[in-house]
Formats: structure tokens, C-alpha cells, sequence
């Protein structure tokens, strides 16, 4: 393997403009899709069934907390065959593909103009800009099954599969600044490039649609209907007296009145 010398000068200009442009692209690329990014509306009656579910989950899980009688009130709330809210309650199931909406293929429209477009065009340019350099090297040994990723527009037998091309060093960029944009923009920014791809690929499934509100009230009464009570403080005022570091005394009325005596 053949080892090289770094000019420094490629320090200045090649790794940190690198840095800058596909960092400051991120930038324009988040404000740019809240900009045209449109506001979905949701009804009243879908946040009140989705704060039915949340409900619904909670006694599940957190129902051994309270007593078996308030459990099974909110359980025949939600359950009863006649009265219960998953039983009586009705909702249009909504449609399954969802190249169907026209919202959400214009969503997808957007989101190719300010993902796909931008990294295709800079990732272009930087690669005819920078062609050919080698720029900088892994601080740890690599296989050569590493050298497509890390050496892309370099074509070096010879050359140790440490050492990171311009190409493959902006595709790390866009790639490794999603802390720096977390820290900036905050967690949920739209210049996260993994992010978006996982959204795009979501979206163009049929299993990105929104669930069908009935099919989530059945699996949601099938799980609380075989969910049981078991009271979790049945006997917390023994535990707590154990585990007390110093003796306590249960009050009470004869405790009163041997107080009163000695005063």
C-alpha cells in the first residue's frame, strides 16, 4: 500500500469549503421546506379518537394502579357490548393507496425538489470541482471492501483503503452533520438527509396511509378486553413501614388519647 503525503493547502481548500457549502445547504434546504411545506388538517373527530386510544392504553397499562372497581368502570367505558365507546362509535375507513391523495403525491413532489434535487446537483459539482483529490485518512484500519465508499472518482489499487476522496467525503457530510443540525434546528429539521429518505420511502409504500380508524378500535378492545386487574398496592403500608429507617407508629384513636393522658 502506498503511502502519501498531504499538501496542507488542501486543508483550506478543499476539506472545510466542502464542509461549509454542504453544510450551509442544509441550512437553505430546511427553511426552504417550511416554506413550502402545507399544514395537513385535522379534524376534531380524529383528535378526539386519537386521545380515545392514548386513553384506552394508559388503563392498560397503568390500571393496576388504581382500584379494581374504577378499572372495570373505564373498561366497561371503552368495552360494553352495548354502550362502549369502541362498540358504538362508526368511521369511514380511509383509502389505502396513497398515490390516490393528491395533497400527499405534491408532498412527495416537494419533497424531491428540496432532498433529491439539491444533494444530486452540489454532489455533481463538488465531484467536477474536486475531482481526483484525497483529501484525508481514517484514524483506524479498513478492509477493501471499504475503498467504493471511501475512495468514490479515485481509482487506486495501490492506495490504502484508509484514505477518504473529496466525493465520498461530502457523501459522509451529508450524512454525519445530523447532530450539528439537531443542535441547531432542533430535532425534527428538514435538513436531516437520512430522515427525509426514510420519509420518502414511507410515503411511497401503501403501508405509509393513515391506519383505518376501525381496524385500530378492534385491535385496541381486543387488547383492554383481555387486559386484568391486579392491584399493584395491596399491601404498600406494610412495604412502606419495613422499609421505613425509623420506626413508625400507626395513628389512631388510642394513640390520640395516650397523648392526651400524658399531657
Amino acid at each position: 500500500m502506498a503511502e502519501l503525503l498531504l499538501d496542507p493547502n488542501i486543508r483550506l481548500w478543499v476539506v472545510l469549503p466542502i464542509v461549509f457549502i454542504t453544510f450551509f445547504v442544509g441550512i437553505i434546504r430546511h427553511y426552504v421546506s417550511l416554506l413550502l411545506t402545507s399544514q395537513k388538517k385535522v379534524s376534531l373527530q380524529q383528535v378526539s379518537d386519537g386521545q380515545a386510544l392514548v386513553k384506552s392504553r394508559l388503563l392498560r397499562e397503568n390500571g393496576k394502579f388504581i382500584p379494581r372497581q374504577s378499572f372495570n368502570m373505564r373498561k366497561q367505558f371503552f368495552n360494553n357490548e352495548e354502550s362502549g365507546f369502541f362498540k358504538t362509535q362508526k368511521r369511514e375507513g380511509v383509502a389505502q393507496n396513497p398515490m390516490a391523495d393528491p395533497s400527499m403525491l405534491t408532498d412527495m413532489l416537494k419533497g424531491n425538489l428540496t432532498n433529491i434535487l439539491p444533494m444530486i446537483v452540489i454532489g455533481g459539482w463538488i465531484n467536477w470541482t474536486f475531482s481526483g483529490f484525497v483529501i484525508t485518512k481514517v484514524p483506524f484500519p479498513l478492509t477493501l471492501r471499504f475503498k467504493p465508499m471511501l475512495q468514490r472518482g479515485v481509482e487506486l489499487a495501490s492506495l490504502d483503503a484508509s484514505w477518504v476522496s473529496s466525493a465520498s467525503w461530502y457523501f459522509l457530510n451529508v450524512f454525519g452533520l445530523r447532530s450539528v443540525y439537531s443542535l441547531i434546528l432542533g430535532e425534527n429539521n428538514a435538513a436531516d438527509q437520512a430522515r427525509l429518505m426514510q420519509q420518502q420511502m414511507s410515503m411511497s409504500q401503501p403501508m405509509g396511509a393513515n391506519p383505518d380508524p376501525m381496524k385500530a378500535f378492534k385491535a385496541e378492545w381486543e387488547a383492554l378486553e383481555i387486559c386484568g386487574h391486579k392491584w399493584a398496592l395491596e399491601n404498600v403500608e406494610d412495604e412502606l413501614i419495613e422499609r421505613s429507617p425509623t420506626p413508625v407508629v400507626p395513628y389512631g384513636p388510642h394513640n390520640f388519647l395516650s397523648k392526651m393522658k400524658v399531657k
